[in-house]
């Protein structure tokens, strides 16, 4: 079963863990791009871990598809995300998510169809079906007004 993985490993660093619970085993694949972790000098802070129903990784073009309640965990970036597939362009370091796509991020969040995660710039890209709208929810603070204080 892993044997697909071997050639793969030279583009990504692949972690496999089982979960085994009363009646599913399904696999964690824990990605992480040699380059970035160079260029970041950190080990594991990285990593995207990407929990599917069921996952495929192409090893000529570098391609991670996950289909069916897709969970996203990107803890250096403070990321979650849900949708029903994602596919990881490891090359091109972009994470693509579609179907009742829902973000997380520092408390913010975005709903959509469709989303891409540009990772080295950072940047969302969002896309709603045709009959809704995307929606997005910002935490906004206040600033503080320190004239306030002093007058207790």
């Amino acid at each position: 079963m892993f044997s697909i993985f071997s050639s793969f490993n030279s583009v990504l660093r692949l972690k496999f863990i089982p979960i085994v619970s009363a009646t599913v085993i399904s696999v964690i694949a824990i990605i992480v791009s040699p380059q970035y972790l160079e260029a970041q000098n950190i080990t594991d802070g990285g990593s995207i871990t990407i929990r599917s129903d069921s996952q495929e990784a192409n090893s000529e073009t570098g391609v991670i598809t996950a289909q069916g309640n897709v969970r996203i965990n990107y803890p250096s970036r403070q990321i979650q995300a849900t949708a029903t597939q994602a596919q990881y362009y490891s090359r091109e370091r972009r994470l693509v998510l579609n179907g009742n796509v829902y973000v997380i991020q520092e408390g913010n969040s975005i709903r959509a169809e469709s989303m891409t995660y540009l990772i080295d710039e950072g940047r969302f890209i969002a896309t709603p079906r045709a009959d809704r709208q995307v929606e997005s929810t910002y935490v906004v603070t206040e600033p503080i007004n320190e004239q306030s204080t002093e007058d207790f």
